[in-house]
């Protein structure tokens, strides 16, 4: 299937490894130009070189923190140095945070709210103009199925990507005159960085293959998902082939959640 994604131009952010970079190398591969942000340099720029290497499209690697506002306003400017244009947008920048209400302080709040919604909503506010000039554009927020459905010590995370949702609603609403879809892709149970790491900080017992079998030998469908089948479903999302997609949240979650 074509997607017709040749000439586009692409930011994602957290995107040097885990779904982030599974997107952007596929997104790459569909005919893209990405620019990837994270704040870790090194292991940014090898992603990058990596998505050049297999795809032989640009991709640009910019080392920004998305909590700062100034780092996030010099990402944006650079890409459109770069490449002249944005056309889709992927917040993906986040991780898992989750403890009982009463443990979680302010500054867990905040630093969450900032992390996984504010660096969402400063992003598109900086971005949308330049979709608008292109007649249109796509953004997808990467957020959680907890969003719809908080279960017991998820705070904050819980309720920050419920507002993830909600700002995609919204976002799709207020954008449609400008012909800029807005969706979000809740996903869980997938094979992420953040599961590598938790994997090493127990010792890195067995495998890690091992270990991804066993997180997911009581899932409904007996596995975890793959990053790159996350990454499918956002190609078709930003695609023209999904140009009657917009404010919708969609699960990737392998039939875990009990809520749609």
């Amino acid at each position: 299937m074509d997607l017709n994604l040749t000439g586009k131009v692409a930011v994602i952010t957290g995107g040097s490894e885990g779904t982030g970079y599974a997107v952007a190398m596929r997104l790459s591969e569909c005919g893209a130009k990405v620019a990837i942000c994270a704040r870790r340099e090194a292991v940014l720029k090898q992603a990058a070189q990596d998505i050049q290497h297999k795809t032989g499209n640009d991709a640009l690697a910019i080392s920004a923190d998305v909590t700062i506002p100034e780092a996030l306003e010099e990402f944006v400017r650079r890409v459109i140095e770069h490449f002249g244009r944005i056309d889709i947008l992927i917040n993906n920048a986040g991780r898992a945070t989750g403890a009982p209400f009463e443990k979680v302080t302010d500054e867990d709040w905040y630093e969450d709210l900032n992390l996984k919604l504010m660096a969402a909503v400063r992003c598109s506010r900086l971005i949308i103009p330049q979709m608008r000039a292109a007649g249109g554009g796509r953004i997808i927020n990467i957020t959680h199925p907890g969003g719809k459905q908080p279960g017991a010590g998820t705070c904050p995370t819980s309720v920050s990507r419920a507002a993830g949702i909600a700002l995609t609603k919204a976002l799709s609403k207020d954008l449609l005159p400008d012909k800029i879809l807005v969706n979000t892709v809740c996903l869980t149970s997938i094979k992420t960085a953040q599961g590598v790491r938790g994997w090493r900080a127990q010792g890195s017992p067995g495998t890690l293959e091992e270990y991804w079998r066993q997180q997911g030998k009581n899932h409904p469908l007996g596995r975890l998902g793959e990053a790159a089948e996350v990454a499918d479903l956002v190609a078709f999302l930003v695609s023209d082939r999904a140009e009657f997609i917009t404010g919708t949240a969609i699960n990737i979650d392998g039939g875990l959640s009990a809520v749609v």
